[in-house]
């Protein structure tokens, strides 16, 4: 008698084993990072993508591009979540990050062609990694609040190459200002600066509110549209009667009942109003509804009113304007108020925006991005973004690094130097953590239509000879000394790409098995059917 076959898993099972694997997921890897490099630098280009409901993004932010995507692989996705990391962390850096993990990856497969086990290499890469950290705080420089000149260059290194690049110094200086001001001490919180948008006017009109704007008009045409030394009362009560939480019948037998009841109604609206207006408060904005005889009564008191105002921006009036939000209509007094130099209605076209102006010393502010296009707006959005994470991360750690690939030629020279330390096949692997560095600055000099190999070749040299800054200038394309050309980026940019990069890469080398169910159309699982984009792309 033959033995039963034993079957381990269902029919439906897709596995791949061994190099099939690793070859499988670095190819990926490989894939991903090839999508986004062409957007590095200034010289970057910008991606069109186009979803399948025809909605167009067009960008060169590496996050933006790969969320967009819709990719599907695994091991793709895994590159996909460290660029994700990278933007909440820092802000910039996503295409970074990701072609340094593709970079790291790529070089693996060739110590894998030569016999290499996969653990000497994460092993090695790990040592790198580490070694990579200390380097980075050895030869980064320090930096104070005072120093804005230096932010503002920051975080136009930052723009450079994105829809933002021709008012670059004006958005600079939005960034560093609007950080600056919500500072408190070492917490800097970035959902204090409330980005609006409005379309119309052009992009060079964008500009810092010391205040906040809100998408809202106010409740009724009789109310003023301007309101001078503003007294600001937050509520999040409706101005309107409460309904039974119950099912509620009221019995009414006569007409005199049915008329003391209304009267009893407009008696209780009447009583808000007052209260509103004995607080002192002309102007009131209101996270609930505000009925319509309660809106007749503010407008006869001069009050300015918005309702249905999202707590979010309740929660930013209250740090601009030192108001307080108050839950109960007993708590409303003079002393719970805020204050601003104006409150007034502007119409943008047919869209009608509230601006709270003129706060004393703000802790939440509002950026306002005009522009032709949502497109315009929305890259130019994506822009001021980064300039903001990397002035606040550049001030939370109080280091900066050279920019221009200089850092990255600068760590490749001194792994390379202490590679030669390690005795075991380690080193090979810490030769190609350094060469998958180098991917930054070739990448730069190519995206800028220069010769790649020229430039690192010349790099290289000028690195050896003890030119620590020496770097890519892109606006002359000549290796220059970054630091003397105001091309510079936070520590924290190079040290989470870097932390990031070679985790993941360890993470994907060290799988030898995949093990993936197909879908239930009896289609192929995305482990093996490649890595899709979205519609047009």
């Amino acid at each position: 008698m033959t033995e039963k076959p034993v079957v381990l898993m269902p029919e439906d099972i897709q596995r791949i084993m061994g190099k099939d694997a690793q070859r499988n997921n670095i190819l990926a890897a490989k894939m991903v990072s090839d999508v986004v490099k062409t957007t590095l630098g200034p010289k970057g280009m910008d991606k069109m993508l186009v979803s399948p409901t025809n909605d167009i993004v067009v960008t060169n932010d590496g996050v933006t591009i790969l969320d967009e995507m819709q990719i599907e692989h695994p091991a793709a996705k895994m590159m996909v979540d460290i660029s994700r990391t990278q933007d909440a962390e820092v802000g910039d850096g996503t295409t970074t990050v990701v072609m340094i993990a593709g970079k790291l990856l790529e070089n693996a497969e060739r110590l894998l062609d030569k016999k290499i086990h996969p653990t000497v290499i994460a092993k090695g890469y790990q040592i790198a990694a580490e070694k990579c950290q200390q380097i980075l705080n050895d030869i980064s420089l320090r930096i104070t609040p005072e120093d804005e000149d230096v932010l503002e260059q920051i975080a136009m290194t930052s723009m450079t190459g994105k829809g933002a690049e021709g008012l670059k110094e004006k958005f600079a200086e939005i960034a560093v200002k609007a950080v600056t001001q919500i500072q408190d001490g070492e917490k800097i919180n970035l959902n204090d600066i409330k980005i609006e948008k409005s379309r119309g006017k052009s992009v060079k009109n964008t500009e810092l509110i010391k205040g906040i704007v809100l998408d809202k008009e106010n409740v009724s045409g009789d109310m003023p549209v301007v309101v001078r030394n503003a007294r600001i009362a937050l509520v999040d009560f409706g101005l309107e009667l409460k309904n039974p939480e119950i099912d509620t019948k009221i019995s009414v037998s006569s007409p005199e009942q049915l008329q003391s009841f209304i009267s009893q109604e407009e008696e209780t609206i009447k009583n808000i109003v007052r209260k509103v207006k004995e607080s002192g408060a002309n102007v009131i904005f209101c996270q609930k509804a505000i009925d319509d005889f309660a809106q007749y009564l503010l407008s006869k008191e001069n009050i300015y009113a918005c309702r249905r105002v999202a707590r979010s921006d309740m929660e930013k009036l209250a740090k601009a304007t030192r108001a307080k939000i108050v839950s109960n209509l007993s708590e409303l007094h003079s002393s719970e108020l805020g204050s601003s130099e104006v409150v007034e209605e502007v119409k943008h076209g047919e869209d009608a925006l509230t601006y709270v102006r003129g706060c004393e010393n703000p802790k939440a502010l509002t950026i306002l991005i005009h522009g032709g296009t949502e497109h315009v707006i929305d890259e130019i959005e994506r822009a001021i973004k980064d300039g903001l994470g990397v002035v606040a991360s550049s001030l939370k750690t109080g280091l900066v690094v050279p920019g221009g690939g200089a850092i990255e030629i600068e760590l490749a020279h001194r792994l390379r130097h202490f590679g030669q330390s390690l005795s075991g096949r380690e080193q090979l692997a810490v030769e190609e953590f350094a060469s998958a560095l180098e991917f930054i600055p070739t990448t730069l000099a190519e995206n800028a239509g220069m010769d790649p190999i020229d430039v690192l070749t010349e790099l290289r040299s000028k690195h050896d000879a003890g030119e620590q800054n020496a770097g890519l200038n892109l606006f002359t394309n000549k290796v220059d000394d970054v630091l003397k050309a105001r091309i510079i980026e936070p520590y924290k940019i190079k040290s989470q790409a870097i932390n990031s990069a070679s985790e993941v890469a360890i993470m994907i080398l060290r799988i030898d098995d995949v093990i993936a169910s197909t879908d239930k159309t009896g289609g192929m699982n995305s482990m093996t059917g490649g890595m899709p984009g979205i519609g047009g792309y």
